[in-house]
């Protein structure tokens, strides 16, 4: 297929606010594809690229020759420059990396370029998220969505997905099961806004402590033992001591998912940014704390309820590794395990329903956390530059929640408010890094910095598109372990207002 009709379909989803007309519209040209074009295509008709990292930066984007007449870029013709560009490294290779860039840009159309460009910026935004692609897929196929979805969630790529349902059919993804050794998405818990409120929804159920750790699911097969982030990233060489106590426990085959948290000799934990450090580094002093198992000794617990999980974790690992836990529906009862959390430096608790099974990837009302304050992960849109004490750094930041569509980012506000010297410096260097236009005093960046925003309350307000604002917004941390992808969407807001 040529890459110019993948452009054209880009830009028609993104001139629909339709989901179902973005769907029809991404199945015609799945259709159209030949063998082997499907998982860049699938990638790119996503906002995404193949490869996770090239190396080329907004500057390298400035600068580049006039576009060809004509088509001729085939979608393999891309997906191969691109692979050639994140290859390249050592000495010259940024000088080989700008002219491999230039000589593709050459070879492209004004339109082509354009969606080149936001392929590689990251600022492709037509609302073509997992969602709408699953939907596309189905479509092209007319495989069911729910088969697509259980594929997706547990192969953990789309584009295998798609390109084995185009090329195999409905058959072919029954053949993905949870495999030992691959990462699956991590289930989410969703914000409630009281201890009532998440009784009142889940009952009777699990009550955990809501830790300030960083998530990880560990697999083990024998003396093989696997670590990945939420993100799915390996971590396994960063977490020595995780990889040794899994490696003690009894069973041979173990999917485990948890955090892994630094804690200080009194039990208390650790700011979240040593926590970071630590495994950043590979430094000791970081610790598993598990919650759910997906797998036993071949047994695979996935569809299982919670209840069948607890006790499978319980036989699994000792109560030293395992989260501090409550069974009740007693409110006076998770009243007080809450406030241990609390007394014990956490953040909160989750409640989980009894009967779910685990939904991979998903942020449902079967897990509701809770904290003691109102707090949403938002998109950090833009910033500006201070001024007075604040001259020469980037200060104030835009607020944004996902759209509830699924197409771009909702602003509420803005916050220059709890931020360190030491936090300025940061957003400062990291911003300017994700920066894609500069217009005055404030310089708008690609949204993909994840922000913990604590607040007071949710007010009605004109002045932003959602139609409302948050009160007395402050910068609580940064979340690098969070995509965008993973932050709260604008019902998550609404709903603290109700």
């Amino acid at each position: 297929m040529l890459f110019a009709d993948l452009a054209a379909t880009s830009l028609a989803v993104g001139a629909t606010r339709s989901r179902k007309r973005k769907a029809e519209l991404l199945g015609e040209a799945l259709r159209a594809l030949d063998p082997g074009e499907v998982e860049p295509a699938v990638a790119y008709l996503s906002g995404e690229l193949r490869q996770r990292r090239t190396g080329v930066g907004w500057a390298s984007l400035q600068d580049l020759p006039a576009p060809a007449d004509e088509p001729s870029l085939q979608v393999g013709d891309v997906d191969l420059a691109l692979e050639r560009v994140a290859e390249l490294s050592g000495a010259g290779s940024q000088a080989a990396r700008r002219d491999a860039i230039a000589d593709l840009f050459a070879r492209a159309t004004a339109d082509e370029q354009t969606f080149l460009r936001g392929l590689i910026s990251g600022e492709v935004r037509q609302g073509a998220l997992a969602g709408v692609m699953a939907d596309a897929v189905a479509l092209a196929t007319g495989i069911p969505r729910a088969t697509v979805d259980r594929a997706t969630m547990l192969r953990g790529d789309a584009r295998v997905v798609a390109e084995a349902a185009l090329r195999e059919g409905e058959e072919s993804l029954h053949r993905f099961r949870l495999e030992v050794g691959r990462p699956v998405k991590p289930m989410l818990a969703s914000p409630s806004a009281s201890l009532e409120e998440a009784l009142e929804k889940v009952g009777e159920g699990v009550v955990d402590w809501k830790l300030d750790g960083a998530r990880i699911q560990v697999h083990r097969d024998r003396d093989d033992v696997t670590i990945s982030s939420r993100s799915l990233d390996d971590l396994t060489a960063r977490l020595p001591e995780v990889v040794a106590a899994v490696r003690a426990l009894p069973a041979q085959r173990l999917v485990l998912d948890g955090e892994a948290i630094s804690l200080r000799e009194d039990g208390r934990p650790e700011p979240f940014q040593v926590t970071s450090s630590r495994i950043a580094s590979g430094a000791p002093g970081v610790t598993p704390v598990l919650f759910d198992i997906l797998h036993l000794d071949g047994e695979d617990l996935l569809d299982a309820p919670m209840a069948r999980r607890v006790e499978a974790l319980q036989l699994a690992v000792p109560e030293a590794l395992r989260v501090p836990r409550l069974i009740t529906g007693d409110l006076a009862a998770v009243q007080a395990h809450f406030d241990a959390a609390l007394a014990a430096g956490h953040e909160g608790v989750v409640i989980k329903a009894l009967n779910a099974p685990y939904a991979a990837g998903r942020r449902g009302a079967s897990w509701l956390k809770v904290k003691p304050r109102h707090t949403l992960d938002l998109v950090v849109l833009a910033v500006e530059w201070g001024s007075g004490r604040r001259q020469g750094w980037l200060s104030n930041l835009h607020l944004g929640a996902r759209a509830v569509d699924g197409d771009g980012f909702v602003m509420l506000g803005k916050t220059f408010k709890g931020l360190t010297d030491a936090l300025l410096a940061w957003q400062t260097q990291k911003l300017r890094s994700l920066a894609v236009q500069e217009r005055g005093h404030t310089v708008y960046v690609r949204p993909e910095l994840v922000v913990e925003i604590a607040f007071d309350g949710v007010q009605t307000s004109r002045r932003y598109p959602g139609g409302v604002a948050l009160r007395f917004a402050r910068v609580l941390r940064y979340r690098e372990d969070k995509t965008a992808a993973e932050a709260d969407d604008l019902n998550a807001v609404l709903a603290l207002r109700q």
